[in-house]
């Protein structure tokens, strides 16, 4: 059996990847992260063969684990109504009760682990094998907690399996449960090891080029944020700090420029989104991402560097939107310029 992991950068074709892969012949299952990456995969698969064929099944992480997983086991014996996005309130809950809440929901970040509790692995790595020949995940990086203990036992399946993934684009952590697994993504060859320890081949340079981004956006990643990054293409654009009021509110009037904030992209009526949140669009031009206090400093300092883990991998994601020019432009300023037109 083949089973591979691939690390990836953004825009160098991890969907595509997979895609290409897919054959009608082939019994597939594909899992992603996030709604954004399940979108763009059912698109790209009905581009592909006109239609979702009946060999390929497509879930989000947690409809996996609970309509696949879970309930053709355990539904019976708790009847429960489907999953809490919210952790357990109560560090002390025992037995069953860590698990599920009040209203008979299971709380998402134990999901994986209950499976464990019933003792039902065995089983469902056996449906697994019943109906799919091929294990494709997406968006690898962004399991945590259990959730990543799943992976360990997901890997042990008499299937091939791909993981594809991008450690710096790792901005969620909903599947965090106290201290499980809590380091996982503090280092990149740490990181690594762990998919070593599963008996899976690593490949680090399939994916280091990006379709998206120009070789300028991408030198200023590899310069300010330490990540290594190349472009597959060779079209010089801008990466521009915005400080002149005039080209800000430019920017600002400008419906084809989206702006990725920090966060509460809503205060302001503009075609925009939230850094993290941005992860899985492909279709941006020109990029304007709106920097918070602490990161503007730490750009004008030339310390991105040292951003915590969490916030860098963000600003990534934002700054690899870009298919064109990037901008940069501190908050306090958008806001002034921002409230200057709308008075």
């Amino acid at each position: 059996m083949d089973k591979r992991v691939i690390f990836a950068v953004a825009g160098s074709g991890k969907t595509t990847n997979i895609i290409t892969d897919l054959d009608e012949s082939k019994r597939a299952l594909i899992i992603t992260y996030t709604v954004n990456n399940y979108n763009n995969l059912k698109a790209k698969i009905i581009d592909k063969f006109g239609f979702i064929p009946n060999s390929i099944r497509l879930y989000t992480y947690f409809n996996f684990i609970y309509a696949f997983c879970f309930k053709p086991f355990c539904f019976l014996q708790y009847d429960t109504k489907g999953i809490n996005f919210k952790p357990n309130p109560n560090k002390y809950a025992r037995d069953t009760d860590r698990y599920i809440d009040k209203y008979k929901r299971l709380y998402s970040n134990r999901i994986s682990r209950f499976l464990v509790f019933n003792n039902i692995i065995d089983a469902v790595l056996k449906r697994i094998e019943k109906y799919f020949d091929f294990i494709f995940i997406d968006e690898v990086q962004d399991f945590a907690g259990h959730d990543f203990n799943f992976l360990k036992y997901l890997a042990k399946a008499n299937t091939n399996i791909l993981f594809v993934g991008d450690f710096y684009q790792h901005t969620y952590d909903t599947s965090r449960d106290g201290s499980v697994n809590s380091n996982l993504h503090n280092d990149y060859e740490t990181y690594k090891s762990y998919f070593e320890g599963l008996g899976l081949e690593i490949d680090t340079k399939s994916l280091l080029r990006s379709y998206r981004c120009s070789p300028t956006v991408c030198d200023f990643i590899n310069n300010n944020l330490g990540i290594e990054i190349h472009s597959h293409n060779e079209n010089e654009t801008q990466v521009n700090m915005l400080s002149e009021p005039c080209d800000i509110r430019n920017i600002i009037s400008d419906n084809e420029v989206v702006k990725l904030f920090y966060n509460k992209h809503y205060v302001y009526n503009l075609n925009s989104s939230n850094w993290g949140e941005s992860k899985g669009i492909d279709h941006y031009n020109n990029v304007c991402v709106v920097l918070n206090k602490g990161t503007s400093d730490s750009f004008k300092n030339n310390s991105l560097l040292d951003l915590k883990p969490i916030v860098k991998n963000k600003l990534y994601v934002a700054c690899t939107r870009a298919r064109n020019n990037l901008y940069f432009v501190d908050e306090r300023d958008f806001k002034e310029q921002y409230c200057e037109i709308h008075t």
